[in-house]
């Protein structure tokens, strides 16, 4: 987990250097195609295990409380950074 967040800083700072370089400004859609390349390459994955599908019912509960936490959590981030330090104070 370690390795996969220095990689990502790592990528980050490169891109900070090298944010002037033209060749790089137009990566985003190649970029945005291969992340959906690899959501249907994990689609498949799924797709073909029968431990996960012969337990998704089970699966589901799980899933829908995990992903319900994660949107009210990201809502409630979302709200508190706008109120913290996007939000100007209202003159009297």
């Amino acid at each position: 987990m370690f390795t996969i967040i220095t990689v990502m800083f790592f990528g980050v700072g490169i891109g900070y250097l090298f944010r002037r370089v033209k060749f790089l400004q137009k990566t985003e859609k190649s970029i945005s195609l291969t992340i959906l390349l690899l959501l249907f390459i994990l689609g498949i994955s799924v797709g073909s295990n029968d431990l996960i599908l012969n337990n998704l019912a089970s699966f589901s509960g799980q899933a829908a409380v995990l992903a319900s936490s994660a949107i009210f959590g990201s809502i409630l981030a979302s709200w508190l950074i706008l109120n913290l330090f996007f939000k100007k104070e209202e003159k009297k």
